[in-house]
């Protein structure tokens, strides 16, 4: 009872104790936790008394609780504030936590009761919610093998097993290749047209990896910055190569690992009578087949290569006038992009970030959920933290507390790139009140003060839309709280909730000059409205292909084994400019072998129909602010969780079915 995470939290609000919990903690902690959750589990399924829904599924829900509390704490900590030690303990319980929930589907006695429920369902008086919990748990005991007998339950779980195994070396691999690697600068040179608020975040990442002068490190804000802005072809041709390189280096070759990855999701998918791992993953989903996606994607490919073409006449002219090839390199693309959108729109990032302080774009997004949901937010100083750069909050609605809100947001070694939602603990009323902790992850360039882009400013509020979803939950059971929601769902309310960001009285208020404190000028505000759609010819593509290449990979019944030659013939297939090249080249792509999103990258893209939809009211309504619109999206959409089916949530508040066209017109790509 010495380890911190087996005892009673006497923390505020039961937060973790951070600063007792230790790497070597977690084996024995996790090793308990998951004997005492069997042993529960098995006095559930031995139980003499006939099956029910309180004594079979509202008394799992009530088994989960000790091991998820833990489960969450190391894997928020694996991705968020890593060490080698922690990735140590996560090479050793990652597989074995796998092989613990995997044996808990294949329990054939619990599975029994669970259908002697299921079976009598329309004889029982549940409400709507308990049902739904009921098809859901369901569903979760079906995908995960519990119809199978003898030797294909061993075999399906040994899948699962050796998968996460897999996927934890997968993603550490590419977490070593992007905290080793730094380009370091030295002399005005090599500095060349770097903005002075750049130099300065390159003069922290220098410091933070004991280096002299300045670094350029691979964290998505800072290589993005660097390519858009450097004038030295010859070092963004460097950092381009490191970063599309990650995840393939000898030492820590992520092909191998992919190839087996592959071909273990297409061997369960055959195991549960399904032709390959999409129309396994996909069965769950609201698109419910490969068709429905191919629908989306490959007319709006067609219409992003046009834009493509435009675009690139354009970045050839720049090139000339530059002394740069015409066959335009992709590490040139981003800096020759900058130099038209400044002649074309006279936007400047240099112009613009002085007026996106990380501190008033926190204070906008608070604004704008206290607007829409009647929330407020009050930082806590005191406050357990797992490192110095986490900020925490209480989450109030009219008064009453409904969780904590955390948010880390600058780049740091052992800490995972990109941007990403999570929780430490999930809503739920079963058992008592379960008040949700919510992280919001970022990697921006610390600064004094931090200065943003406006993608940057639109990654922010995304992932606060992901947060609120889990804030606002207000469900019954944890099993159907906040983001545990099909994959192509769950991306609604973050995608939406990036519209606010743009809205005239949020940037009034809150777009603040760093130095003089005046608002923004309408004329800048306009010039950022003007530029929204610029370049969305070259996003659109490098997107679109990516999510064409993870539904084709996942549609292989027998895996592929030259990952390489796949990339390159499905390249060639769809016609894919060389200057554009994968955003997410298969040994880094983190999302597909580490990240949840096989057979599911093409999410963003139809959560995105839904959301031009969803703003549409309010933009109809002509008050961006309509109470009684977003009273309807609060009970709809961002509290109701999995608690409704999706479609029929999204039915009750747009009352229409949703439309790419209105997607494509916002992209520019209608026509």
């Amino acid at each position: 009872m010495s380890n911190p995470l087996l005892q009673d939290w006497r923390t505020p609000h039961q937060l973790p104790p951070f600063d007792l919990i230790r790497a070597e903690h977690f084996a024995p902690a996790l090793e308990l936790l998951m004997t005492e959750h069997r042993q529960a589990v098995e006095d559930i399924a031995n139980q003499a008394e006939p099956a029910d829904f309180a004594n079979t599924l509202e008394a799992l829900e009530t088994a989960a609780v000790p091991l998820n509390r833990v489960s969450l704490v190391f894997h928020n900590l694996c991705v968020s504030h890593s060490s080698p030690e922690l990735r140590a303990a996560e090479r050793e319980l990652a597989p074995k936590l796998a092989a613990h929930h995997s044996a808990i589907y294949l329990n054939e006695k619990l599975f029994a009761r669970l259908d002697a429920v299921a079976k009598q369902a329309v004889d029982l008086e549940l409400d709507a919610e308990a049902r739904r919990l009921l098809q859901r748990l369901h569903l979760d005991f079906t995908m995960a093998g519990a119809c199978l007998r003898d030797k294909a339950r061993s075999e399906f779980a040994d899948c699962v097993a050796e998968l996460a195994r897999l996927s934890t070396e997968f993603g550490q691999n590419i977490l070593t290749d992007e905290a080793e690697y730094a380009l370091q600068l030295r002399d005005e040179a090599e500095l060349a047209g770097l903005p002075a608020a750049l130099r300065e975040t390159m003069a922290e990442a220098a410091r933070q990896r004991g280096l002299e002068g300045y670094a350029a490190t691979l964290a998505h804000s800072s290589a993005t910055a660097f390519l858009t802005h450097s004038s030295r072809s010859d070092l963004r041709a460097a950092i381009w190569r490191a970063k599309v390189s990650r995840g393939s280096q000898p030492a820590r070759d992520n092909r191998p690992i992919l190839r087996r990855i592959l071909t273990l999701r297409q061997r369960q998918a055959r195991l549960l009578g399904y032709a390959n791992y999409a129309d396994y993953a996909l069965s769950d989903r609201m698109a419910g087949s490969a068709q429905a996606v191919y629908r989306l994607l490959e007319p709006t490919w067609e219409a992003a290569l046009g834009q493509f073409a435009r675009e690139k006449a354009l970045l050839q002219e720049t090139a000339r006038r530059e002394g740069l090839p015409e066959d335009i390199a992709p590490w040139d693309w981003r800096y020759l992009a900058e130099k038209v959108r400044l002649q074309r729109y006279a936007l400047d990032d240099a112009e613009v970030k002085p007026y996106f302080t990380l501190e008033n774009m926190l204070a906008a997004m608070f604004d704008v959920a206290g607007r829409l949901f009647g929330l407020s937010f009050e930082e806590r100083h005191d406050l357990p933290r797992y490192h110095a750069d986490v900020r925490s909050w209480e989450v109030r609605r009219h008064g009453q507390l409904i969780g904590i809100f955390l948010s880390d947001n600058f780049a740091r070694p052992g800490k995972k790139g990109g941007a990403w939602n999570s929780i430490y603990r999930a809503q739920g009323l079963h058992g008592g009140t379960s008040l949700p902790i919510v992280v919001n992850n970022t990697n921006f360039a610390k600064g004094e003060p931090t200065l943003l882009s406006f993608d940057d400013v639109r990654t922010l509020f995304h992932e606060f839309g992901h947060g609120l979803h889990c804030l606002l939950s207000n469900v019954r059971y944890q099993r159907l709280a906040g983001t545990r929601v099909p994959r192509d769902y769950v991306e609604l309310p973050s995608q939406l909730m990036e519209n606010w960001a743009l809205v005239p009285e949020i940037l009034d208020r809150h777009a603040r000059h760093v130095e003089t404190g005046a608002a923004i000028p309408p004329a800048l505000v306009a010039k950022i409205l003007a530029a929204q759609n610029f370049q969305q010819g070259y996003a659109t593509v490098r997107y679109t292909i990516s999510a064409l290449l993870d539904l084709a990979l996942h549609q292989e019944a027998d895996g592929v084994d030259d990952p390489s030659a796949f990339e390159a013939e499905l390249c060639q297939h769809y016609g894919l400019p060389a200057e554009a090249e994968l955003a997410h080249s298969l040994p880094h792509f983190n999302h597909l072998f580490n990240g949840g999103y096989a057979a599911g990258y093409y999410v963003y893209l139809w959560a995105e129909v839904l959301e031009a939809e969803a703003f549409a009211r309010f933009e109809e309504s002509g008050d961006l602010f309509d109470a009684g619109l977003a009273d309807a999206l609060r009970r709809h959409i961002y509290s109701a969780g999995n608690a409704r089916d999706p479609r029929q949530a999204f039915q009750a508040f747009c009352g229409r079915e949703p439309s790419a066209q209105a997607m494509l017109k916002k992209r520019g790509l209608a026509s």
